[in-house]
């Protein structure tokens, strides 16, 4: 009718994501900055605060490799020190986690779930990453008001959580063999990010998050991969005087 406001119905939201995930698979593309993009579709397609992946090395230790957000990428850090969560807890078992209200799993979780309501974070719930009969990893949802993961929702996350899989092992059809090499090469990617996000952050002054988003955007700005941007300060200290205000332009501006 004219002039009412329509809402596209989520199925189609799911498949417009999923569309656009995968031409960028058939591209050139970044895994870390895929990823991340994947952690934010999730969040917006399932309603949910944040959302973050972690994904085991080759020692069987979880690593976080994307989140939506700094506070997300804490938790899930915070998972893996304490050794309990609903990412750790799926990634064991192989099979999806879902507490639709924190206040009531503090005996499951003495740790994390004081950690997750200080965040204001009320739900968590988690799917597995799987390739080739191996658990990889698992992606953390966390929602600020309790709910329930129902059956339409887990199979949104495990659609994204298959996309997440097919980026880190595109190159080759997954096999026992071929997995971990792409796992070690996915891990060191972030690594360097990470690296790259604490020399902005101290020369800039400005948060974690923030140096994220600006090294984020500069790289899409000029078509590059993400991880081929944050390396530059580490192998071109030459260049960094440069390199170092024109990432500072992508800072966003100041809210009021």
């Amino acid at each position: 009718m004219e002039g009412s406001v329509t809402q596209t119905p989520r199925e189609t939201r799911v498949l417009d994501a999923v569309v656009s995930l995968v031409d960028t698979l058939l591209e050139d593309f970044d895994v870390v900055d895929l990823l991340t993009e994947l952690t934010e579709r999730c969040a917006e397609l399932l309603d949910v605060a944040a959302a973050g992946f972690l994904l085991a090395d080759p020692l069987d230790q979880l690593r976080v490799l994307a989140a939506t957000t700094e506070q997300a990428r804490e938790l899930e850090l915070f998972q893996l020190q304490a050794d309990e969560g609903p990412c750790v807890d799926c990634y064991a078992a192989g099979q999806p986690i879902s507490v639709a209200d924190l206040q009531g799993a503090a005996a499951r979780w003495p740790r994390f779930v004081p950690a997750a309501l200080d965040g204001g974070f009320a739900s968590v719930h988690a799917v597995p990453m799987r390739a080739a009969g191996i658990v990889l990893g698992a992606l953390g949802l966390f929602g600020t008001d309790p709910g329930e993961l129902n059956e339409a929702d887990r199979l949104v996350a495990q659609t994204l959580a298959h996309i997440a899989c097919v980026a880190i092992l595109q190159e080759h059809a997954p096999t026992p063999s071929t997995v971990m090499p792409q796992l070690r090469s996915a891990l060191a990617s972030r690594v360097i990010v990470e690296q790259a996000k604490g020399f902005l952050r101290e020369t800039l002054d400005v948060s974690v998050e923030d140096a994220f988003t600006m090294l984020r955007s500069y790289a899409r700005a000029n078509g590059e991969h993400l991880t081929d941007v944050a390396r530059r300060p580490a192998t071109e200290r030459p260049a960094r005087p440069v390199l170092t205000p024109a990432i500072s332009e992508f800072a966003t501006p100041p809210t009021h």
